[in-house]
C-alpha cells in the first residue's frame, strides 16, 4: 500500500509532528505500508531521504524555524505525484498542506484521513495577542471542527483530545492511535558524556525541560517555579533544550528572576546521538505545557529512565495515568517547586519512580501502534475503491 503523507513541517525542523512523522513511516514499513511524504524544504536541510518530496518554502516571518510551502509549488508537487503511490491521502498539519492534501484526495478519489496534533485554541492567542481570547477560540475550533468534518477520519494522539473534539462538534469518526516509541529511545543514553559535552559538574542536579521553546509550552511558569528550586537547592540548574520563538524572551526573564546563571539553554540536540545522553543526564525531568495533544518528551524521558514532574493537561493525561511512575502536580509553583526538590534530595525515591517509568514506556510500542495505523488505512480503502469505480461508470455513460 502507498500513502501519501502531506505536512507543513518535517526535519531538520525539530518538534513532535516530525517526530511522529519519521516513527510512523519507519514503523509502517513493517507492515507492508510506504509513505510518501510532501514536505517544505528547508535552507538547513542537506540530507535526502527516501520517497520524501520536497516543496519551495520561505522562513515565517515571525518564526523563521518554520517555513511556509509555495501553494503553486505544492500543488504541482501534489499533481506530479503517481496514482499508484497515492492510494490514501494522510493530512499532517492544518495549514497549506490540509487544502491541498484535501482537494488532491477529492480530484483523484481516495480517501483522506488528518492527525489532530495540535491543540490551537490555546495556541492561537501567543501568536495573534491582540484577537479577544473569546474570538481566537472560536476561531480555532470553528476551523479546525470544519477541516477535520471535511476528510473521511479523523486520528488523535490520546483519549482526552477525542473527547474535545467530540464537543467542538467533529462528526467524522475519530480514531486514537498515539505516536509510538521506537526501539532507539530506549536505548541508553551516558549522562557523563552529556555533562562533559556541555561543561556540568558531577554535583550539579540538572533540571531539565525537552521541547520547542515557545510561550504556549508554560516555560515562564518553569522558570519562576525553579526560582523556588534554586533557593532551596544550591546545586540545581535548570536545563532546556530546544529551540523556538520565545528563547529570547525567556532567557531575558530567567535574568529579571535572579536565575540566569543557573539556567542554560542548550538549543536543538541531534536525537541520534545527544539526546539520549541529555535525558540520561537529567536528575528530574520538568514538563508544564497545557497544550499537548500527547506528549512524547515524557515518554522519552521515561524510557531513559527519568524522574518525571509534570502537571497533566488534555493530552499528557493519558501518559501520566496511575503506574507512570511520574509525579503529578498542580500549576502552583511552591508545589511543584517542593516535588522537584523532592526527586532531587532522595536519589532512592528518585531512582524508583525512574525505573517504574521506564517499564510504563515500554508499553507504548511504536511497531503496534503502526499496525493500528496500517489497519485504518485498509479499512478505508473499499469505500475508495467503490468510489472510483462509481467514477468510473458515470464517465462512460456520459461518453
Amino acid at each position: 500500500m502507498r500513502p501519501l503523507v502531506v505536512s507543513d513541517v518535517y526535519f531538520p525542523r525539530v518538534n513532535g509532528v516530525s517526530t511522529s512523522i519519521r516513527s510512523f513511516r519507519d514503523d509502517l514499513k513493517h507492515h507492508g505500508v510506504d509513505c510518501t511524504l510532501v514536505a517544505p524544504a528547508y535552507a538547513a536541510d542537506t540530507t535526502e531521504e527516501a520517497d520524501v518530496l520536497r516543496v519551495r518554502a520561505r522562513p515565517v516571518p515571525f518564526d523563521p524555524e518554520d517555513h511556509v510551502m509555495s501553494w503553486s509549488a505544492l500543488r504541482q508537487c501534489l499533481a506530479a505525484v503517481p496514482r499508484e503511490r497515492c492510494e490514501l491521502v494522510h493530512i499532517q498539519t492544518p495549514f497549506l498542506a490540509h487544502y491541498a492534501g484535501l482537494k488532491l484526495a477529492r480530484v483523484r478519489s481516495v480517501p483522506v484521513v488528518a492527525t489532530c496534533h495540535t491543540y490551537f485554541e490555546d495556541y492561537l492567542h501567543h501568536y495573534m495577542p491582540l484577537l479577544p481570547g473569546f474570538a481566537g477560540a472560536w476561531l480555532a475550533r470553528s476551523v479546525m471542527t470544519s477541516q477535520l468534518n471535511a476528510v473521511d477520519a479523523v486520528i488523535s494522539p490520546s483519549e482526552p483530545v477525542r473527547a474535545r473534539l467530540l464537543e467542538y462538534g467533529v462528526k467524522k469518526p475519530i480514531h486514537v492511535i498515539p505516536t509510538g516509541m521506537t526501539e532507539d529511545r530506549f536505548a541508553p543514553g551516558s549522562a557523563s558524556r552529556f555533562r562533559e559535552l556541555f561543561g556540568f559538574a558531577q554535583e550539579q542536579r540538572i533540571v531539565l525541560n525537552v521541547g520547542r521553546v515557545a510561550h504556549e509550552k508554560n516555560l515562564g511558569f518553569l522558570l519562576r517555579m525553579f526560582v523556588h528550586v534554586a533557593k532551596m537547592d544550591a546545586r540545581a540548574v535548570l536545563v532546556i533544550a530546544g529551540e523556538g520563538p520565545a528563547r529570547r524572551a525567556l532567557q531575558a526573564q530567567a535574568e529579571q528572576l535572579g536565575i540566569g546563571p543557573r539556567t542554560r539553554f542548550i538549543g536543538n540536540l541531534d536525537r541520534e546521538r545527544t539526546l539520549n545522553d541529555c535525558y540520561a543526564a537529567a536528575d528530574a525531568f520538568v514538563f508544564a505545557s497545557r497544550t499537548e495533544t500527547q506528549g512524547l518528551v515524557l515518554l522519552e524521558a521515561m524510557a531513559q529512565s527519568r524522574p518525571v514532574v509534570s502537571t497533566a493537561c488534555l493530552g499528557t493525561r493519558s501518559v501520566l495515568t496511575a503506574g507512570s511512575g511520574a509525579c503529578v502536580v498542580g500549576e502552583e509553583e511552591s508545589d511543584f517547586a517542593a516535588a522537584v526538590c523532592a526527586v532531587l534530595k532522595d536519589r532512592s525515591y528518585a531512582q524508583g519512580m525512574g525505573e517504574k517509568s521506564r517499564r510504563w514506556a515500554a508499553q507504548w510500542s511504536s511497531l503496534n501502534l503502526a499496525g493500528r495505523m496500517a489497519d485504518l488505512y485498509r479499512d478505508l480503502l473499499p469505500a475508495s475503491q467503490a468510489r472510483i469505480a462509481l467514477n468510473e461508470g458515470v464517465s462512460r455513460q456520459v461518453a
